[in-house]
C-alpha cells in the first residue's frame, strides 16, 4: 500500500538525487530483464541507494517500477500558442510516441498483468489519462470559445472517443501507436480544419 501523502514520514526526508537514481536504476532493469525481474533489492544494488530510502518513497516494487514507468510520461499541456486542432494534434502525438516506445509496450504489459483497483492501474488512470483528458478538455474549450467547434452537450463522451483509440491500441496492441492516430482522430473531431 502507497503512503498517505497527507501523513508525515519517520525518520529523514527522501533525498531527490537517491529518489532520482533508484527510477533511473529501475527504469534500466525495466527495460534490460522486464517487469517480472524487478525487485527493490536489484534497484539498490543497481543504483547505490539503501533499500531503506527506497522503502521511504514506494511501498514496494510494483509501486516503483510504476513511477519509473511514468516518470518520463508526455506532458498533456498543449503549447498555449497552437490552434486547438494544431495543440490536440500534437498533444495526441506526443502521448502515441511515448507509449510506443519500449518503456510505453512496458507500461502495456504491467497493466495487462495488474488489478483494476491496484495502485498501479489507479495511478496511470490519474496521471496518465485523467491528465490527458483534462488537458483535451482545455483545448476543447478553447475551441468552442474560438467558434471552432460546436458547443457540446456531452464532453465526456467526445473526450471518450479522443483519448479511447490511444489507450486501446495501447493495450491491445493491434494497431500502430503514431502520428497517423493523432492526425486522424483530430480529423474526426474537427472536419473542417
Amino acid at each position: 500500500m502507497s503512503q498517505d501523502p497527507e501523513k508525515p514520514r519517520r525518520g529523514r526526508p527522501p533525498s531527490a538525487a537517491a529518489r532520482r537514481k533508484a527510477l533511473s536504476a529501475a527504469r534500466a532493469i525495466l527495460l534490460q530483464d522486464g517487469f517480472g525481474r524487478l525487485t527493490m533489492e536489484k534497484v539498490a544494488q543497481a543504483s547505490g541507494v539503501g533499500k531503506p530510502t527506497i522503502y521511504r518513497n514506494w511501498a514496494n516494487a510494483q509501486d516503483l517500477a510504476l513511477a519509473a514507468l511514468i516518470d518520463e510520461a508526455p506532458d498533456p499541456a498543449p503549447e498555449p500558442d497552437l490552434p486547438p486542432d494544431r495543440a490536440l494534434t500534437d498533444q495526441l502525438t506526443r502521448i502515441c510516441a511515448a507509449f510506443a516506445s519500449t518503456r510505453g509496450r512496458q507500461i502495456a504489459q504491467a497493466l495487462a498483468a495488474a488489478d483494476p483497483d491496484s495502485e498501479f492501474t489507479r495511478a496511470f488512470r490519474n496521471r496518465v489519462i485523467f491528465e490527458s483528458r483534462e488537458a483535451g478538455r482545455a483545448i476543447l474549450t478553447r475551441a468552442i470559445a474560438t467558434g471552432l467547434l460546436p458547443p457540446q452537450d456531452d464532453m465526456e463522451t467526445l473526450l471518450d472517443m479522443i483519448y479511447g483509440p490511444v489507450f486501446f491500441r495501447l493495450l491491445a496492441g493491434h494497431q500502430p501507436l503514431d502520428a497517423t492516430l493523432a492526425e486522424t482522430v483530430t480529423a474526426r473531431i474537427f472536419p473542417s480544419r
